[in-house]
């Protein structure tokens, strides 16, 4: 039973799924009579936790970690829809064009200062992918980043309204 207690000990830890099913892969193979409870453990992670192997918001909030960045899988379809909701999401232009009445003369020319905060987004997340640094305080040197990490990874708080719902429910 020890690789079960292992298994159990590393989810109450909330640390990685994709780690502990590889884990209990390796502990299989050294197994004579538990490879079906262990069969069991692994089906049961990957029906409870697939569906977030699919949300690319979720998969970009782990990858904003810098614990984790794009470490957590191996999956290269998962990392890149993750990378593509980052792009997506990284800093909205700071600049509106309003209502859409303006000429093509000022579309093209605040087009190219909405193109130089793209391209100072897409460095500032070259950059933080490439840092070997893993700590929060790597996030203080990429702000953009750093703005879509808070956006994605902080809780909302719990409210008296919200616990009352839940109690009358």
């Amino acid at each position: 039973m020890s690789p079960v207690a292992k298994a159990i000990n590393i989810l109450q830890a909330e640390t990685n799924v994709n780690l502990l099913i590889t884990k209990l892969d390796r502990i299989k193979l050294s197994l004579k009579y538990c490879k079906p409870l262990v069969d069991a453990l692994q089906l049961g992670l990957k029906k409870r936790f697939s569906h977030m192997f699919h949300n690319p918001e979720l998969i970009a909030a782990a990858i904003l970690l810098p614990k984790f960045k794009t470490t957590w899988t191996k999956d290269d379809a998962t990392i890149r829809m993750g990378m593509d909701y980052i792009k997506d999401h990284l800093e909205e232009p700071l600049l509106q064009l309003g209502d859409g009445t303006s000429s093509s003369d000022e579309e093209d020319f605040f087009s190219a200062m909405k193109m130089s905060q793209a391209q100072e987004s897409s460095k500032q997340l070259d950059g933080y992918l490439a840092g070997s640094a893993d700590h929060m305080e790597l996030l203080k040197s990429f702000p953009a980043v750093c703005k879509l990490f808070l956006r994605l990874n902080t809780p909302l708080p719990a409210s008296d309204a919200c616990e009352r719902l839940f109690s009358i429910a």
